[in-house]
């Protein structure tokens, strides 16, 4: 009954998609696939009917997004029936396989398919149809943007959420994992048992607006600042993934944002040239961070929302197998799926994307290298926490793994969330850095190289 609510409300206000409404043919073919949904039994058949006789390659992603949002298994069956006939693939009922099939092939986009994917998912959420349409801008292939299962927000975000004291944080034992950020010298802790029910917060932080993204399927917090030029984009969550990471939207002109690059992607904003300036977070253990940050301000339990927020209670079985929730064209055997990195992208260098294994780095808590002329250094705790800095032709042999690291001319360096700083006075800059799966990370930057 509810289902049947939205679709009458749905032909209510976009009667133009209505079968009984016919344009020109590509017109027709989304009109017709959306009847597939929309419609009586009648209009149904002859829905399939024409689709059918009118068969195009185009149609393979459309028939498959329909099967995927189908209740009726009887129809169901028949769709498939049709989609394995005309395709010639036997994949039957298993949605991966025909995802990938269509991904490692030549994009075959129907000239009204960005309109389809509108309508269709406006069944889901009305407001699903403002993110797709024929005339926007993509940066990306449409046919990978997938429903990830949830409405507009659905997972809902923390807005400037309830912060108190490490002393007040009696919830949360030393073990605890949590992702931590210093901005300006705000110290802040967002356990990961809160923060896998939400995954965004969005506040301001020593004095700058800014959001940390968590895409708990591919693993990576993200801290950006949501101002560029002037303007600061609201953002929230879309209810879609590409490459199983979660698509941002922003409220002013829903567009989506890719969330691992922090670049629109499709819609208004595609074409702007914009992009979100990354900030530091590291991910520790609360003992840690309380230990360095004994002033430190963390969430509160109290978030406005009833959550079963105990550690590895959000996605327990997720995080405890090597499978994808959500399958991605092409994966690679160096590491597990689920391995974790610390993944790099400088702004200068963006073409030259780097993950290293936080095991690799466990086992080398310092860590020289370069990426074109940028030559870094990562020292990592004993919590696992990596912290990257600019290191301008310096060579650390050791660090403490708490406060002090010790180059090779003896000199000894102060280590802060925001700068190594020497006896003599030099500064060396944090520079930006998260942790992320190698499937995660792989999907986004295919052209990665891996130390591993």
């Amino acid at each position: 009954m509810k289902l049947l609510i939205i679709v009458l409300s749905f032909l209510f206000l976009f009667p133009g998609f209505s079968s009984s409404q016919e344009s020109n043919s590509d017109q027709k073919d989304i009109n017709k696939f959306a009847d597939l949904l929309l419609s009586r039994e009648k209009d149904k058949k002859e829905a399939l009917g024409y689709i059918k006789d009118n068969w195009k390659p185009s149609f393979a992603i459309m028939m498959l997004e329909v099967i995927y949002l189908n209740q009726d298994s009887g129809s169901t069956a028949e769709l498939i029936e049709i989609l394995e006939e005309k395709t010639g693939k036997d994949f039957g009922y298993e949605t991966d396989k025909w995802y990938e099939w269509l991904w490692n092939k030549d994009e075959l986009k129907h000239p009204k398919y960005a309109d389809f994917k509108g309508v269709v998912y406006s069944i889901v959420d009305p407001r699903f149809n403002r993110y797709f349409d024929s005339d926007y801008s993509t940066k990306i292939r449409l046919d990978e943007v997938r429903w990830g299962g949830v409405r507009q927000d659905g997972i809902p975000p923390l807005r400037n959420p309830k912060m108190i004291t490490a002393k007040e944080a009696s919830y949360l034992d030393d073990s605890n994992i949590v992702f931590a950020i210093e901005v300006n010298g705000d110290a802040r802790a967002y356990p990961k048992r809160i923060m896998g029910w939400h995954e965004m917060f969005v506040d301001t932080v020593g004095k700058i607006p800014v959001a940390g993204v968590y895409c708990t399927l591919c693993g990576t917090m993200i801290l950006y600042k949501t101002e560029i030029n002037g303007v600061n984009h609201e953002i929230g969550t879309s209810g879609f993934l590409y490459r199983s990471n979660k698509l941002m939207y922003d409220k002013a002109t829903h567009s989506l944002w890719n969330t691992i690059w922090g670049r629109p992607v499709i819609g208004p904003l595609a074409n702007k040239n914009i992009e979100l300036e990354r900030k530091s977070v590291v991910t520790t253990t609360w003992g840690e961070w309380k230990k360095r940050h004994p002033d430190t301000k963390v969430l509160s339990l109290n978030t406005g929302y009833s959550r079963d927020y105990g550690e590895g209670r959000a996605y327990k079985e997720y995080f405890a197998n090597d499978k994808l929730m959500f399958t991605v064209p092409k994966t690679d055997s160096r590491l597990k799926n689920k391995d974790e990195i610390l993944g790099l992208i400088f702004s200068k260098h963006p073409e030259s994307p780097l993950a290293i294994s936080t095991k690799y780095l466990s086992k080398n808590p310092v860590y020289h290298n370069k990426v074109g002329d940028m030559n870094f250094v990562v020292l990592t705790d004993s919590s696992g926490a990596s912290r990257v800095y600019e290191s301008n032709g310096v060579k650390f042999k050791s660090w403490d793994q708490n406060i002090s690291a010790t180059d090779e001319s003896e000199t000894k360096w102060a280590l802060s969330e925001a700068k190594l700083e020497s006896s003599n006075g030099k500064v060396l800059n944090r520079l930006p850095a998260h942790r992320a799966f190698w499937f995660g990370w792989y999907s986004a930057y295919s052209n990665t190289d891996l130390v591993h």
